[in-house]
């Protein structure tokens, strides 16, 4: 037998080795992490196993809705003050529906989706339940009328400012992840980390003006994610990853 006949028999069996190998879980995840390029709105598919369709839309939409009708009151569009009308939407639609979008991107291998949309369903939960007097929470503060505690108004302004500057942190730690995306992931995170900073600042200080200004951006930051969430559905490109060219096959939601 000749060499190249050597040659040739061996490309065949290790062809035939290679066909004959089974997929195996590592390969899949790796064709699942880097299947297509080009910032395509679109996650890659789902493992083998899962029939769950894109929630991304639907994160997206309920934390944008959610968002923008909140940032309309901290703006004080309308004159509005109060914000306890935000209380039934922060609830279902930001919180229940956006925590579900979330849980039904783990079974996905989407962990940076499953983080962003069940931290900020978290979110509005607990913001609704500030909100509800019934929870008892601003009465602690605040107390009653017949019983008002003297300072308590401050002590409250200081402690949603604390909880607002813990909620820039985690939105901080998501956009530098944002950062191997296309970049209305980053501009989506970087805006609302500004947005929390503002309000937070807007409480510690009593600075309505600064509470206002946090409302308006959050109107932007709102805007933002409802145009992602909208690629997200129709398809759309959300463009190249500037930051890492490695990370071009990484931009997508998440």
């Amino acid at each position: 037998m000749s060499m190249k006949q050597d040659i040739e028999k061996g490309e065949v069996e290790t062809t035939q080795q290679v066909e004959a190998t089974p997929p195996s879980r590592a390969n899949l995840q790796y064709a699942h992490n880097h299947n297509g390029a080009n910032g395509s709105a679109y996650p890659p598919r789902p493992l083998p196993g899962s029939h769950i369709a894109n929630p991304g839309t639907l994160g997206l939409f309920s934390f944008a809705s959610t968002t923008f009708v909140l940032s309309m009151y901290n703006a004080r569009v309308r004159s509005i003050t109060e914000p306890n009308v935000v209380v039934g939407l922060a609830l279902f639609f930001g919180g229940i529906a956006q925590m579900l979008a979330g849980m039904w991107e783990f079974p996905r291998g989407n962990a940076f989706g499953a983080t962003a949309f069940t931290s900020y369903g978290a979110f509005w939960l607990s913001y609704a339940t500030i909100l509800i007097p019934s929870s008892g929470i601003g009465a602690a503060y605040v107390g009653t009328a017949d019983a008002p505690i003297a300072g308590g108004e401050a002590m409250l302004a200081d402690a949603i400012g604390i909880y607002l500057m813990m909620w820039m942190m985690v939105t901080f730690f998501l956009f530098i992840a944002s950062l191997k995306r296309p970049v209305p992931f980053a501009a989506l995170f970087g805006m609302l980390c500004l947005t929390f900073l503002l309000l937070g600042v807007g409480e510690f200080n009593a600075a309505p003006n600064v509470t206002r200004a946090g409302g308006i951006t959050g109107v932007i930051t709102a805007f933002i994610a409802y145009g992602i969430g909208l690629c997200e559905l129709v398809g759309w490109p959300l463009g190249p990853v500037p930051w890492k060219d490695e990370a071009r096959v990484l931009g997508r939601f998440p």
